[in-house]
């Protein structure tokens, strides 16, 4: 019965003062909207603050950028094999510490993904997840030989792998030596950048930047 008196007194005030009522019925009417419009307008930022967290814990600050291009990887003849090669697209993202190597066939599909951080090393691939002690054992698996996999990231931005010596190449062409590789970076100007091994089996990785 109480809503009901309620509303017979509402009637009542509004014969006697119309314009009081209605401002008061307005109100009645709009607070439950306002009040609503209010809510949705702190979800939607609660919302935008989620993702930009989100975007934040995705990206760490002084990540390195990311490395894309071809490379092609050629293994010498050696103990009665036969020489082989390997071609691939590849997406570099992160460092020696940790980080992501993408590798697709020249149409685009991903074929591998390498990742790594301390402690692990994983490699995706169609045979499954498998997990490896250390980035050699990774690169082994991945490429059928050692591949320096950590120090890839600074040789690539043209520079030593600080966490192994390193020197000047013996032919004084632009470049460096390093774990037993010798990087020349004569064409990097033009994206192109070339690692050798000269123990055997004899490696050659030539590496085309998409952005010099």
């Amino acid at each position: 019965m109480r809503p009901a008196a309620a509303l017979q007194g509402t009637r009542s005030v509004a014969s006697a003062a119309p314009r009081a009522p209605a401002r008061s019925g307005r109100a009645a009417v709009l607070r439950p909207a306002a009040a609503a419009v209010a809510v949705a307008a702190l979800r939607a930022l609660g919302t935008a603050a989620l993702i930009a967290a989100a975007g934040c814990a995705a990206v760490a600050p002084g990540t390195p950028p990311r490395i894309e291009g071809r490379l092609s990887l050629q293994v010498a003849a050696h103990d009665g094999q036969a020489a082989r090669g390997f071609n691939a697209g590849f997406e570099l993202l992160g460092d020696a510490r940790a980080g992501e190597l993408r590798l697709s066939t020249p149409m685009g599909p991903q074929i591998a993904r390498a990742r790594w951080a301390p402690g692990e090393a994983t490699l995706e691939s169609a045979d499954g997840i498998a997990r490896h002690p250390d980035l050699d054992a990774l690169a082994q698996q991945a490429f059928g030989e050692s591949l320096p996999l950590q120090a890839l990231p600074d040789w690539l931005r043209g520079r030593p792998w600080p966490g192994a010596p390193s020197r000047a190449r013996d032919d004084g062409a632009p470049g460096f030596e390093q774990l037993g590789w010798s990087i020349a970076l004569a064409q990097q100007s033009e994206g192109l950048i070339v690692a050798a091994r000269a123990a055997a089996p004899a490696l050659a990785l030539r590496v085309r930047l998409l952005e010099p």
